[in-house]
């Protein structure tokens, strides 16, 4: 299939990219900036470099904005997309208190009808977009389904906009839900965090230990995902993927993260779990759909070694293998 996809440069949009291409899908990903802006991020112009790498399967278009005349005028051109996979949000300050919902779904929805009627007259009837666990009404656990943060309303309300519009104009709605995706190429979020702590010698605290929480491997999430992508049917309706991965206590995470890099790095890596008492969000939110890692041919191990590679890199951490040590990756 021809693939029209946002976001590429994010974490996740990186891993998507590659999966949809590894698919054997030929991929066209629009950029929000232009090229030379992103050296001023390293890790984006990491993940960016990795994305040129997949060419001729992959053709980047910079300074490209969902909605925007210059993106449906993507549709008019000689290439055909089968299916819009839109994974491109407003996530700017997305853990303040502060974000502003309502300016985040105007920015989501933004040419949103007019796109929708676009791609639709050149014959591309099926848009995936990507959701969140952490929005009103998705997921498993504690009841009711809250949003968790100004951030999660807006992607619930972004879903619902979508799905209203999309019926009414005849194109067939997919929602990914992301649950909590972690992997090389991640900004410094819970896992990254840990990584730092070891490599620096010290002990990392983890704070909500007793939270309930789905942390799927990036590349196992961009492998369900590509698959969604591939069997999405033509039929207007509305279609949803949640894929789940280590469904357990934030600590019994971490311990897991620490058992497999201890495993794979020459590194200590101690754990401090603090005593939760308060739980400002629910305390258990989770995906509900189990991956057939075989079916897609996916590897847990080799997925734990890319990890512990990318930070070895990183970090300037010698690995267990390069150290000949026997016991190397006996973790997962």
């Amino acid at each position: 299939m021809r693939i029209l996809l946002t976001g590429a440069s994010s974490f996740t949009g990186m891993w998507y990219a590659e999966a949809l291409v590894a698919a054997g899908h030929d991929v066209v990903a629009t950029l929000y900036r232009q090229r030379a802006d992103y050296a001023a991020d390293p890790l984006r112009e990491l993940r960016v470099r990795r994305l040129e790498a997949l060419a001729p399967r992959l053709r980047l278009v910079e300074a490209v904005t969902f909605g925007s005349e210059r993106f449906q005028a993507l549709f008019a051109d000689d290439e055909r997309f089968d299916v819009l996979c839109h994974h491109a949000a407003d996530v700017r300050d997305y853990k303040s208190p502060d974000f502003d919902p309502v300016k985040a779904l105007a920015d989501n929805a933004f040419g949103l009808v007019e796109t929708l009627r676009v791609m639709r007259g050149a014959g591309c009837d099926r848009l995936v977009l990507t959701g969140s666990v952490f929005e009103q009404r998705e997921g498993a656990g504690t009841q009711p389904a809250v949003a968790f943060s100004p951030y999660g309303l807006s992607k619930g309300l972004t879903a619902d906009l979508y799905a209203f519009y999309a019926a009414r104009e005849g194109v067939t709605l997919g929602k990914v839900v992301i649950p909590n995706p972690f992997g090389a190429f991640e900004e410094p979020r819970f896992t990254a965090y840990l990584m730092k702590s070891w490599a620096e010698g010290r002990c990392p605290t983890v704070g909500t230990p007793a939270y309930i929480r789905d942390n799927i491997q990036v590349s196992l999430l961009a492998a369900a995902y590509a698959g969604f992508v591939a069997a999405m049917p033509s039929d207007g309706g509305f279609h949803v993927c949640r894929p789940s991965g280590y469904v357990e206590s934030q600590g019994d995470f971490a311990r897991r993260f620490a058992r497999e890099m201890a495993a794979r790095l020459v590194l200590d890596c101690p754990l401090e779990l603090a005593h939760q008492a308060v739980f400002a969000e629910p305390p258990i939110r989770i995906n509900t759909d189990r991956v057939d890692a075989d079916r897609l041919g996916w590897s847990e191990a080799a997925a734990w070694d890319g990890i512990a590679r990318f930070y070895a890199d990183r970090l300037n951490l010698p690995l267990r293998e390069a150290a000949g040590d026997p016991s190397a990756g006996e973790g997962a």
